[in-house]
């Protein structure tokens, strides 16, 4: 599905509701942690956890990603995907839906440049290890740090989700609370069961 990526939409009614939770949950531990659903190409599932890195002028959810992993040419196959987003300590958790994008170093030069120097020096050393998948190379290189003002990795993707259904389950009150938008029905709440 082509996303215009110059336009820009009005921010859904469940985008607030996601940032007060992401900040009632503070700086917890894997608070940026996100669980993706995705399916392999022998129609097995498979979840990662990744990290959230922001939004897309155009709304979509961004990640990053290794070209050099099994996950991109998964998601060329079968770009369908969801994710889950459990804040423990606000007691919600939302499921979003969409169609996965990846975007290279060409294809967004500006954009992975700008996720890239966001990164800490740390966070930018997993780039630089070998191959995630393959059997263990002790010799590594395994660097601790990767400094700033290093080119982008041409391996390193920017993960794009056009999402087109989000559910938020609130485990607060009695009873849950549980809540659903599609972006098909202009992102209009609807209120279901727990």
């Amino acid at each position: 599905m082509p996303v215009d990526q110059g336009r820009v939409d009005p921010i859904p009614p469940w985008r607030p509701l996601l940032r007060g939770a992401r900040q009632r949950e503070g700086r917890a531990a894997g608070s940026g942690w996100l669980q993706l659903a995705s399916v392999a190409h022998d129609g097995t599932p498979r979840v990662r956890t990744l990290v959230f890195r922001g939004w897309s002028p155009s709304g979509d959810l961004e990640l990053l990603t290794d070209a050099r992993s099994e996950k991109p040419s998964e998601l060329m196959h079968q770009p369908q995907v969801e994710l889950c987003w459990l804040f423990r300590k606000a007691r919600e958790q939302f499921r979003l839906r969409g169609a996965a994008a990846l975007i290279t170093p060409g294809q967004d030069p500006t954009g992975l440049a700008d996720h890239w120097q966001k990164l800490s020096p740390h966070g930018r050393s997993v780039w630089a290890w070998p191959n995630p998948g393959e059997l263990l190379s002790e010799a590594g290189p395994w660097p601790r740090d990767v400094v700033d003002g290093e080119a982008v990795p041409p391996h390193l993707l920017l993960l794009r989700i056009h999402l087109s259904q989000v559910e938020q389950l609130d485990l607060k009150p009695h009873p849950h609370c549980r809540r659903r938008w599609q972006r098909h029905d202009h992102w209009c709440e609807q209120r279901l069961n727990p």
